[in-house]
């Protein structure tokens, strides 16, 4: 049995294939939502955990706080620089992990996550490093895919070709009310939620599909790992896992994508 450690290793490795930065545009708006859903206020700091090219952080800086990006995939981050330098804004932009994160307890008013931390693989430890940075009456803000929909679909196809490991917990339970409730525990005084969908738009099925086996990470290194059977198996079910989805009527492909913003206030 790998350890999670090794599992983290291996997550990283993941997400450093493709080409992530080519896929991350997709989730910018979702930035937006974080930022207005949790009210932030300029001035404030704030933390981007699982930052990946910087949404939330740009978003919480274009709105005038003091931001901080984080995450372990160094090219990514450098996306990030190069982002916040094009708009003229400060951000800081550091190198680390969401369950070990390298800042001393109380640090920041606002520490929020959009896509990110619903990835680590000790997800109690991920949720305690989220309270332990932010102040006492801050705010931690996650937003995460559902497990029903698309993405719970997905991610349960990738399972099918390419088993993980027993004992990771999915990802997508980060997007469940009731282990939320599980994760932050007595160190919330207030949580809420919200619920919500974000559109996906491509210009064919067959277009997002080549799209993600190249440049997103868990489907591109799933194909990896396979056959060219087997590939052209997998690309096949994604398509038609799309398809189903798929709201489009002129050969485009357009689906929702469920998510879940959690918001709590730390005790």
């Amino acid at each position: 049995m790998p350890s999670l450690g090794e599992i983290k290793r291996k997550q990283q490795q993941t997400w450093s294939s493709g080409d992530y930065s080519k896929v991350a545009w997709i989730t910018q708006p979702l930035a937006e939502v974080v930022c207005e859903e949790v009210d932030l206020r300029p001035g404030s700091r704030v933390l981007d955990v699982a930052t990946g090219t910087g949404h939330v952080a740009l978003a919480a800086a274009r709105r005038f706080c003091e931001a901080t990006g984080l995450d372990y995939v160094p090219a990514l981050l450098e996306v990030g620089r190069q982002r916040a330098a094009a708009e003229g804004l400060r951000v800081e932009f550091v190198e680390g992990d969401a369950e070990d994160l390298p800042f001393p307890d109380d640090t920041f008013d606002y520490v929020l996550s959009a896509i990110g931390v619903m990835f680590a693989p000790d997800q109690p430890k991920a949720a305690s490093e989220l309270l332990r940075v932010c102040r006492p009456g801050g705010t931690v803000g996650v937003l995460s895919w559902q497990p029903k929909g698309y993405l719970g679909e997905l991610f349960a196809l990738i399972g099918r070709y390419v088993p993980p490991p027993p004992e990771l917990r999915p990802a997508a339970l980060w997007g469940t009310e009731e282990r939320v409730r599980e994760l932050f525990g007595t160190g919330a005084s207030q949580l809420s939620f919200r619920q919500g969908a974000h559109t996906h738009r491509f210009p064919s099925v067959d277009h997002y599909v080549d799209f993600f086996l190249s440049y997103y990470g868990p489907t591109h290194k799933a194909a990896q790992a396979l056959d060219a059977k087997s590939r052209e198996s997998f690309a096949a079910d994604i398509a038609a896992l799309v398809g189903r989805y798929n709201r489009a009527r002129n050969g485009a492909a357009v689906w929702p994508v469920d998510y879940l913003l959690a918001i709590a206030v730390k005790a």
